[in-house]
């Protein structure tokens, strides 16, 4: 694994052929989730709170679904 930075101040990340896709695609998608909220004033509980809100509601609309 070589890790650099380019001109522009951008990581490049090179890995091995042979690293397995699922674990990759996990790291990929926590690094999306650090470069989208690297600015949020939002406290962890604010966010554990409409999380809360978001899955009750979802359930509330799909549980037909699963429960008969």
């Amino acid at each position: 694994m070589i890790i650099e930075r380019d001109v522009q101040n951008q990581i490049i990340l090179t890995l091995s052929p042979s690293i397995d896709s699922f674990g990759l695609q996990r790291i990929i998608n926590y690094a999306k989730y650090l470069d989208a909220t690297a600015n949020s004033k939002a406290k962890q509980a604010d966010v554990d709170k409409l999380a809360d809100e978001v899955n009750a509601t979802w359930w509330e609309n799909n549980r037909s679904c699963f429960i008969k």
